[in-house]
């Protein structure tokens, strides 16, 4: 039976136990194991992420805007005598798409010798990736907080030895600058606290000039990557407001840093979320666990949902905002000439033909990422799974991208064209998690 337009599991029988919600129990099953020792990660992702040179700008300039990667653009009609064409793609069987392997362990002290391109490849792997989400989770009221994402660019901000960096999710510099942030910018109190750095995690929204804080990993040199969700949210409302990193910006402090509301994700909690007023564009709205660490990678304890009240991009478009009549993927291309999803291991929805592999093996190299559509034969899910996918290669991923799509977006996507997650379905979903708790 082709179940490929079948309603995703976690809409109306949310006592089913979906492959998201595996992955979301053996997430914190790993995580109370065992606990990561991320002190010395934080101090060696700060001395790769402050470029070395910025002091010295600073002291010459003031306030700067650091050096920003050119808009990112579409090279496949650069590229359009070897891949103008269309190449259709083996559509494969997926197996074992196991999301609870432990990482490969990450070299930062090999890391903080890199520079250039190796050094932003390296960096683009530090952030925390949300899934997208395809079933509604489980105990939502008491196990989850809910927030508006803003819209905007996705950043790693650091202050450390008198510089505030941000970094975006391709490992390119945003923005120098000096910042209140504790030793953000160049003081006599900074100079003499060489220890003290701090990393946060936000969204650069351009109108405003403003970061957006939605994770906190460092905190004047002490690591929160081991610590739960719950107390980083509470370390991120307490320790900014009462060192005044929220203040005014002026002619020094130019970019603003700004708290995105959080909320219990009860009934009002994300009504609030989803269409309460914000002083930002919304993007969707961001799902996180209570009880998450901050993990680098994919995670399903941290989600992202969007409709089209809550972003003018719940569907994918293309460069000049219109919806694609197919819908687009990038995967990445595998030494086998399998082609992958970003997560770890990576879901693989086909092969690229072995004749053509070899007719341009000048062009294209393992790690590579390629962009697809998705044809009317769609994919075929079961038990939350893509089975089958019907991709056809189209060329080049943006050369600025930072990664490959995960399985989860692939699959939100997809539903979202088909039969998608609706606020309703959320909200049904609250409700039922209230009932239980009144047992």
């Amino acid at each position: 039976m082709d179940n490929r337009l079948a309603k995703p599991e976690g809409r109306v029988h949310k006592r089913t136990i979906s492959d998201q919600q595996k992955r979301r129990d053996i997430a914190l099953k790993r995580q109370s194991q065992g606990r990561r020792d991320l002190q010395h990660h934080a101090r060696q992702l700060v001395s790769l992420a402050v470029p070395p040179s910025s002091s010295s700008v600073f002291e010459e300039h003031g306030a700067v805007t650091g050096h920003q990667e050119a808009e990112a653009i579409d090279i496949q009609s650069s590229e359009s005598s070897v891949f103008g064409h269309e190449v259709d793609v083996v559509a494969e069987k997926v197996e074992g798409w196991h999301g609870d392997q432990e990482e490969d362990a990450i070299g930062v002290v090999e890391a903080t010798r890199l520079k250039g391109t190796k050094a932003r490849e390296w960096f683009k792997h530090q952030f925390m990736i949300p899934e997208w989400m395809v079933d509604v989770p489980s105990h939502l009221r008491k196990d989850w907080y809910v927030m508006a994402r803003p819209s905007g660019e996705r950043c790693l901000v650091v202050s450390s030895n008198g510089t505030t960096v941000s970094r975006l999710r391709n490992g390119c510099i945003r923005h120098c600058f000096p910042s209140a942030l504790p030793n953000g910018s160049r003081t006599r109190e900074s100079i003499a606290a060489s220890q003290v750095f701090c990393i946060l995690d936000c969204i650069y929204h351009e109108p405003q000039k403003t970061y957006y804080i939605i994770d906190m990993m460092c905190w004047r040199g002490y690591s929160l990557y081991d610590c739960n969700y719950e107390f980083r949210h509470f370390w991120i409302t307490s320790k900014l407001e009462e060192t005044g990193v929220l203040g005014p910006t002026s002619k020094f402090h130019r970019y603003q840093f700004s708290i995105v509301p959080v909320f219990e994700c009860g009934k009002a909690g994300f009504q609030a979320a989803y269409d309460g007023d914000v002083p930002f564009e919304r993007d969707g709205c961001l799902f996180l666990n209570r009880h998450a660490h901050y993990v680098l990678g994919v995670t399903p304890l941290a989600l992202l949902w969007k409709d089209p009240v809550s972003s003018r991009y719940h569907v994918d478009t293309d460069r000049i905002g219109n919806v694609p009549a197919y819908q687009q993927i990038v995967l990445e291309l595998q030494d086998d000439g399998t082609v992958a999803t970003c997560d770890q291991p990576g879901v693989v929805l086909g092969s690229m033909p072995q004749d053509f592999l070899l007719k341009n093996k000048e062009h294209l190299q393992a790690g590579m990422l390629l962009k697809f559509t998705i044809g009317d034969k769609g994919l075929s899910i079961l038990d939350g799974k893509p089975v089958t996918a019907d991709i056809h290669y189209q060329g080049l991923a943006n050369r600025f991208r930072a990664g490959a799509d995960s399985v989860s977006k692939v699959l939100f996507q997809y539903a979202a064209r088909h039969c998608p997650l609706a606020f309703s379905d959320i909200l049904a979903a609250i409700e039922a998690s209230d009932d239980e708790m009144d047992i």
